[in-house]
């Protein structure tokens, strides 16, 4: 058990268990990014992205936290939004680097729970077959359903801009510039999008200045909400029945049309 008094803040924690680590430089770098990673799962709010991931500052964090139940359903609640995010494999991986910090805090007694108790690694999927992808007459037909406005401009939006989930998600009203049909400058660049889009957005924000773009009534819609709904929506149209994820018809508008064109 450590001589230090326990710390106050998760970040101080991480500090001393990298410090702690027998690791090299390109490891502890990637260690301090998945530990700050999960900092943000902690207080539920959606991690940034690309650019704005690197330089963003990372929420404060009380480490007492993580011995509340609380912890545990929200990084659960994060799991699920990171394997669909950045894939089974980066999530295993961000899930095994706080598994061992969270060992090695309660090993210094400045833990009693594990957060991440109940939480296990994933099966890595199975490369996915030609049958898996979504067409351009089923994503037409996606776009079609009759679904709330807030679906119906997230789903265009993902399919005319080809952008990362996440960053949709953590999109606010007044990064929108609708005007030029495109969001504003950012670290990451902008993201444009086509008619669809330029349709709908107007009629989501109508009576909004800011706040997020993709709401629910309790805050910023979640990706695991957001899957939820697209995947019981989109059952009818999959051949197979089980209905589509976020991340196949992301990938079918990467692969169809360029960024900022229109389906119809």
């Amino acid at each position: 058990m450590s001589q230090l008094s326990p710390p106050v803040e998760y970040a101080v924690a991480v500090d001393r268990f990298l410090s702690a680590a027998a690791l090299g430089d390109s490891s502890r770098r990637i260690y301090r990014i998945a530990l700050t990673t999960w900092a943000w799962a902690l207080v539920d709010h959606t991690p940034p992205m690309g650019e704005g991931r690197r330089n963003a500052t990372p929420p404060a964090v009380p480490l007492p936290l993580l011995d509340t139940p609380l912890a545990a359903a929200r990084l659960r609640s994060a799991f699920d939004a990171r394997s669909a995010a950045v894939g089974v494999r980066t999530a295993n991986r961000e899930l095994s680097i706080l598994a061992g910090a969270v060992t090695w805090w309660r090993a210094e007694g400045w833990l009693t729970g594990d957060p991440t108790a109940g939480l296990r690694p994933l099966p890595l999927p199975r490369p996915r077959g030609k049958e898996s992808r979504i067409d351009a007459h089923q994503a037409r037909a996606v776009l079609q359903l009759r679904a709330p406005l807030r679906e119906q401009t997230f789903w265009h939006l993902l399919y005319e801009t080809g952008a990362l989930i996440e960053r949709l998600l953590a999109l606010d009203v007044d990064d929108l510039n609708l005007p030029g049909r495109r969001t504003r400058q950012r670290g990451d660049g902008s993201l444009r999008w086509g008619d669809g889009a330029a349709l709908l957005l107007p009629l989501l924000v109508l009576g909004r200045i800011d706040g997020p773009l993709f709401t629910t009534s309790r805050g910023r819609l979640s990706y695991r909400r957001a899957a939820e709904v697209f995947t019981s929506a989109t059952r009818p149209l999959d051949p197979r029945g089980h209905g589509w994820t976020l991340h196949q018809f992301s990938a079918a508008g990467r692969h169809s049309m360029p960024p900022g064109a229109s389906i119809y």
